[in-house]
């Protein structure tokens, strides 16, 4: 049984999906304070905070893993969790109709093993509909997520082309990840 360090929703899914037996208990850490504006940089950093933190927080008894995600817009901005309702509106409606990557880095210990891994998945999406960006606003799944990206819901019926693995876009590398685990 592993430990996911993450309070992600689409990681446990992803998780769970693939049969993984886990506990799932994120540490206390403050992405907040990461200043670079590089988003494979950003994703790293903030996942290997998280396992800094989660080592202090609950030690090394499971293998821990830890996971974060940014999206890089077509113009270079790095576009992290939305604050708000109307910062989340700002952030899709700039991936409406344009191209995005989805970076995600992740990290896997356990007592005498150590993974790392960033990857990103690149997506073309169609205009989304205003009546259905507004809806997808109100409902609040898009709190937490990367960009307020939600590929696996919202977003998967905008989808015009799309390189990479849609697990990187959820927020995990489940592919990467899988040749690792000792069952």
């Amino acid at each position: 049984m592993i430990h996911l360090a993450s309070n992600s929703q689409s990681r446990a899914l992803l998780l769970n999906r693939f049969n993984i037996d886990f506990i799932q208990k994120a540490p206390e850490y403050d992405e907040e304070q990461i200043e670079t504006k590089t988003a494979k940089d950003f994703a790293y950093i903030a996942s290997k905070g998280k396992l800094e933190a989660a080592i202090k927080e609950f030690g090394l008894e499971a293998p821990l893993l830890t996971a974060d995600s940014v999206i890089l817009s077509a113009d270079g901005e790095l576009l992290r969790k939305p604050q708000n309702i109307d910062d989340a509106k700002r952030i899709l409606e700039l991936q409406s109709g344009s191209s995005m990557a989805i970076i995600s880095a992740m990290h896997y210990k356990t007592k005498t093993f150590y993974m790392s891994d960033v990857s990103a998945t690149y997506y073309n999406f169609l205009e989304f509909e205003k009546e259905d960006l507004e809806t997808y606003l109100e409902n609040g799944l898009w709190q937490g997520k990367a960009g307020g990206c939600m590929v696996e819901g919202f977003c998967k019926k905008y989808i015009k082309s799309v390189h990479g693995y849609e697990s990187t876009a959820m927020g995990l590398s489940i592919e990467k990840l899988l040749p690792w685990l000792v069952n």
